[in-house]
């Protein structure tokens, strides 16, 4: 389980959009996703931002990389497949937005796990506007683990809008829960249950922030 949980880390270095200038891209879906994973290494790396009192600096960072390569929106609309479609604009953008701000919320806190494992990039697949690239995690004691990234095509940009830990992918994941949840209740429980989480974190947030004061 630690070294899912790592994979998990590492994984979710991709999976924490925010706002950005926006940037020229060329090359193969692997060449991008290898840039951007080994910016995101280094920062974790960085002896300066492991030093106490940086771990905001850090996060922040590591979240400016992941802006680069993820395509957040279309995997709130894959996690919440057929019940996507009936949603007016209005609860598309409300969902959107509390997926996207749970999930930075619930990865960003796993990157301290990462321990100095390393990635390679074992294949790549391209059909038509998607692809998938192929890499395995290894540990310091040799153990692998493989991580799927799939991809989708955006101008002369591939960004990530999946990520596959040991064949269990992220969307299929959140798909399986907000189905039981719309299918036994309602969307609107769904929304209620995730902003009720949003308020939770907020809440143990603010501790925080006051003893670093």
């Amino acid at each position: 389980m630690a070294l899912f949980a790592r994979a998990l880390a590492l994984a979710a270095l991709l999976l924490l959009p925010l706002a950005g200038p926006d940037r020229a891209w060329a090359g193969a879906p692997t060449d991008q996703l290898r840039a951007q994973i080994d910016r995101a290494v280094k920062i974790l790396e960085d002896p300066e931002l492991k030093k106490d009192g940086r771990q905001k600096d850090r996060r922040g960072a590591v979240r400016q990389v992941a802006n680069d390569i993820f395509d957040f929106s279309e995997t709130a609309k894959r996690s919440l497949a057929r019940h996507w479609t009936p949603r007016t604009q209005a609860e598309r953008d409300e969902f959107v937005g509390l997926f996207t701000d749970l999930l930075e919320r619930s990865y960003i806190s796993k990157i301290e796990l990462y321990g100095g494992e390393k990635i390679q990039f074992v294949g790549e697949s391209i059909e038509g506007e998607g692809a998938v690239v192929r890499t395995k995690l290894v540990t310091k004691q040799g153990t692998e683990m493989p991580i799927d990234y799939r991809m989708l095509r955006r101008g002369d940009k591939w960004l990530v809008y999946d990520v596959v830990i040991e064949g269990v992918s992220l969307i299929s994941n959140y798909r399986t829960q907000f189905n039981k949840i719309i299918t036994t209740s309602s969307f609107q429980e769904l929304m209620k249950k995730m902003r009720t989480k949003q308020e939770e974190f907020l809440g143990e947030e603010k501790p925080k922030r006051a003893s670093q004061q």
